[in-house]
């Protein structure tokens, strides 16, 4: 942990910065640190900054509050992710809006190959549970791991079903990781971090405030493939995160209900408006996602061909998502651009992507 990290934490907690702010502070400066010894001049020539944010920063004293945090990060082994880590979810890092800095206690890997956000009304019928239920069970044949937001009714089926199957499940909160809520959930979550955890952009001693949600939701939005809404009124938190997940250009997808139910009115609204497509179970799930045709892949090309270590790593991106920039493969793929440009190539030539207009490529 060194002097950077503190200033990070420092930056996170002046009043209407904000992450876009502060990476754009970061951006101009050169680092954090930087952004504090930098004069009111100066940071308010910096785009969207101006006079007033810059005298947020510059009247920012309670350092003493993020030393707080380091302590209570360290004694309690939750790990600390800032967007420039590796091990920071690459799903989040491409956002304009994705959070400076992570709260992470389990033990999961925030990046797997697929993911999925399940989520959906707090009043949820036997139903919707079901629903839920046989989704997260036939998913397992997927390697997915799952994400949802550890509220009561659909969200804490899905990380009771996750658990039930041992599959990967991340819960996403609006607060500090003192705490667990709602309270009735802490054996669940201890499970969880057996084989998962809990993930907040919220510092020790935030309460689960009504207006910390929406940050949550796009939490979960970001981190998922695809999100899949199985229960919800016209209004609320699941529609939130729907609304989000559509304007992030995440897949999202919702089950039918009863015609005429309150908790069928959200899902029959996106269905109809077209933000989302209609699914009824795991493999028209996996069949619009184009699962199965991965695994036919695997089996009909990748296992004979060799591959090189950068082949892999590449390929290993592309199940994340179908279609990459050239861009944003030399920032994702850890290799140098020859590194990227030359296994591009050869993965061509051996048919497993091809390339398109405007230095894009897609898996085939």
């Amino acid at each position: 942990m060194d002097d950077e990290l503190l200033y990070l934490l420092s930056l996170s907690l002046v009043p209407q910065i904000g992450p876009v702010g502060a990476r754009n502070l970061i951006a101009y400066c050169g680092s954090a640190s930087a952004v504090f010894k930098a004069k009111q001049k100066e940071l308010s020539k910096i785009p969207g900054i101006g006079p007033k944010l810059s005298e947020q920063v510059l009247q920012f004293k309670d350092f003493s509050r993020a030393e707080r945090e380091l302590e209570y990060v360290l004694r309690n082994g939750v790990e600390l992710l800032r967007y420039t880590d590796e091990a920071y979810p690459r799903r989040l890092k491409r956002l304009a809006d994705a959070p400076l800095l992570l709260f992470f206690r389990g033990n999961a890997n925030l990046n797997p190959p697929r993911t999925i956000g399940i989520v959906g009304t707090r009043k949820c019928t036997e139903y919707g549970k079901d629903c839920v239920k046989h989704l997260v069970e036939d998913i397992e044949a997927y390697g997915v791991q799952i994400i949802s937001g550890l509220a009561f009714g659909i969200d804490i089926q899905a990380h009771r079903s996750a658990v039930k199957h041992h599959i990967s499940n991340i819960g996403v909160v609006a607060h500090g990781l003192d705490r667990i809520y709602p309270g009735e959930h802490k054996s669940t979550v201890k499970e969880m971090e057996l084989n998962g955890g809990l993930l907040t952009e919220f510092f020790t001693g935030t309460k689960p405030d009504k207006e910390n949600f929406p940050s949550r939701n796009r939490i979960v939005a970001g981190l998922c493939d695809a999100l899949i809404v199985v229960e919800s009124a016209k209004k609320g938190g699941a529609m939130i995160t729907a609304d989000i997940a559509f304007s992030y250009n995440r897949d999202v997808y919702a089950y039918p209900g009863e015609v005429g139910k309150a908790s069928s009115e959200g899902t029959h609204f996106l269905i109809k408006t077209q933000k989302a497509g209609l699914i009824e179970n795991a493999a028209d799930l996996a069949y619009f996602m184009g699962w199965d045709q991965d695994k036919n892949l695997l089996k009909q090309t990748i296992l004979p061909l060799e591959l090189s270590q950068g082949e892999l790593a590449l390929l290993s991106l592309f199940d994340q998502q179908r279609n990459w920039d050239i861009d944003s493969l030399n920032m994702d793929a850890q290799l140098s651009a020859g590194e990227v440009a030359l296994n591009l190539l050869e993965l061509e030539m051996k048919g497993l992507i091809r390339s398109l207009p405007g230095k894009q490529y897609e898996k085939t």
